[in-house]
């Protein structure tokens, strides 16, 4: 091999290695331009979140109606049980019948007469007696043959009704999926549109966060507003928010006067809120106590019990005398 082939072989060689690293090169740059993407604003995640709510809801009435189609189909194959339980009790009671006069003619000699007694029998007692027994027999098993057609008609009403059933429970059973798998989507989007707010103020190294002073019309903190805002898109201000008060008032919070507490209510004049309205409540304590740490949650009170981000644990409080005094009616929500 000459040294000027040998020079070809190794310029196509680092011509190739550098081919091959520029190849790698821009992977790597499509790669971390694809990481580094802009997150999407809350204006496009609103509207993703809108329309899974509106599929949501649509999975939600087709579930519904197919419990009260469910439900008719379960009217029915109960009605078809009764039906067959009595069609089968009617032929029981028939069969009986039938087996007791066959006894009573084998008891009363019937057909089965010996022959030497022949001649002291009545002929026309026994003729009689033969049409009665023929015509009992034939009457039976016309009920027989009726109840039979009955009980085979209702067996396949009822099994046509448990397979209606069946079908139903599976398709009830594909939508709870759906619609489950569609809510879980629907808390991931919440969680990003909650995400994108940055939480203002400076926190300190062991996690908690500088206090800040009241500001706007409003007079709550920067901190506190963006709690406020993110439960109300969130969960929706069904009764009112109460947040600023120049005293602690009956509720006792000693960090309204500072801005820095509010009070999602949950019912109108101290009634006590409703099942839905209390799961509502629970709702709201669970995503303040999930974003306490990055939103700078100081403590959330709730059905006379207290949650404190240092102990992330719930404690009874004391009977405070009434319903909104002990929080049975709104979360309370603290910052620092």
């Amino acid at each position: 091999m000459t040294a000027a082939s040998r020079g070809i072989r190794r310029r196509d060689a680092f011509r190739a290695l550098v081919s091959a690293l520029t190849a790698v090169i821009l992977c790597a740059c499509v790669a971390s331009a694809g990481q580094a993407a802009p997150k999407p604003s809350a204006k496009k995640l609103r509207k993703e979140l809108a329309q899974l709510q509106k599929q949501s809801e649509t999975m939600i009435a087709e579930y519904y109606a197919g419990r009260i189609e469910l439900q008719k189909v379960d009217k029915t194959e109960k009605v078809a049980r009764g039906n067959l339980k009595r069609a089968q009790q009617e032929l029981e009671r028939a069969s009986t019948e039938i087996r007791l006069l066959a006894v009573e003619q084998y008891r009363t000699g019937g057909m089965n007469v010996p022959s030497a007694l022949v001649g002291d029998v009545d002929p026309a007692g026994m003729l009689n007696r033969l049409a009665l027994a023929q015509q009992i027999v034939s009457e039976q098993d016309a009920r027989l043959e009726g109840f039979q057609k009955v009980r085979d008609f209702h067996r396949r009403a009822q099994e046509a009704a448990e397979k209606r059933a069946g079908e139903l429970r599976a398709s009830l059973k594909k939508l709870d999926g759906q619609k489950k798998r569609a809510k879980k989507l629907i808390d991931q989007i919440k969680d990003k549109i909650d995400q994108i707010y940055p939480t203002p103020g400076l926190r300190r190294a062991d996690g908690t966060w500088v206090p800040q002073l009241p500001s706007g019309p409003d007079n709550i903190t920067p901190r506190m507003r963006l709690v406020r805002q993110l439960v109300a898109q969130r969960f929706g201000p069904r009764f009112g928010i109460g947040c600023y008060r120049a005293d602690g008032g009956i509720a006792g919070g000693g960090e309204h006067p500072l801005g820095r507490a509010c009070d999602f209510m949950l019912s109108h004049g101290g009634g006590m809120p409703s099942a839905a309205e209390t799961q509502r409540g629970h709702q709201i304590a669970a995503w303040a106590i999930k974003n306490a740490r990055r939103l700078g949650i100081m403590y959330i009170i709730f059905r006379q019990r207290i949650w404190h981000v240092r102990t992330g644990t719930w404690r009874t409080m004391s009977d405070r005398g009434g319903t909104t005094a002990n929080h049975f009616d709104h979360p309370h929500i603290s910052v620092y």
